[in-house]
Formats: C-alpha cells, sequence, structure tokens
C-alpha cells in the first residue's frame, strides 16, 4: 500500500482566463491549472462556456461550479504547474550591491 500523499488545499481561485485556472494554495503557491483535456467529458462539457467557467470557486479546499463541477486537491495540485513571477514583480539587485 502507498502512502496517503497530502497536498495543501485551494484556498483561492481565478476563472478570468477560460480554460485555464490560477489556483492560490495554502503553502503560498500559485499554480496554474488547465481545464482543457476534461472539456469533452461529461459533465465537464459545461466549462466550455466561457462565462460559466468563470463562476468557480473555491470551497473546502477544491474548486466547483454551481451545477457540481470540480476538481479535488488530488488532481489539481500534481497536474498543476507554478506560476512564474513577472519580470516587473521582481527586485532587481545593484551589480556591485
Amino acid at each position: 500500500m502507498y502512502p496517503e500523499v497530502m497536498y495543501p488545499e485551494v484556498i483561492a481561485v481565478d476563472g478570468s482566463e477560460p480554460p485555464v485556472l490560477v489556483l492560490s494554495f495554502s503553502n503560498g503557491e500559485r499554480r496554474r491549472f488547465d481545464v482543457s483535456p476534461y472539456l469533452d467529458k461529461g459533465i465537464f462539457k459545461e466549462l466550455r462556456q466561457a462565462a460559466y467557467f468563470r463562476s468557480v470557486r473555491a470551497v473546502s479546499g477544491f474548486v466547483a461550479w454551481p451545477r457540481g463541477q470540480d476538481f479535488c486537491v488530488d488532481t489539481l495540485y500534481p497536474k498543476s504547474v507554478p506560476v512564474l513571477s513577472s519580470p516587473s514583480s521582481i527586485a532587481l539587485k545593484p551589480e556591485n550591491g
């Protein structure tokens, strides 16, 4: 039997750029999750509608939409990638400092 892996919980989600979710986790990480591989499957087909996709919410550590679609952290965390900081948010250090 494999040991249980504990992933950090989702504390916030931004669905403003369908089909990608930007997730904020309880450990301080921000990660991107691409929903497009799921959009041809059953209940997830409705997420193709951009306005509905944007209605996603973080709920009890996972993400969910109003009509029952959801993704648990066991899918979200390992299948997402870290969000890289934008160049403007990186403090530049002096060359001689």
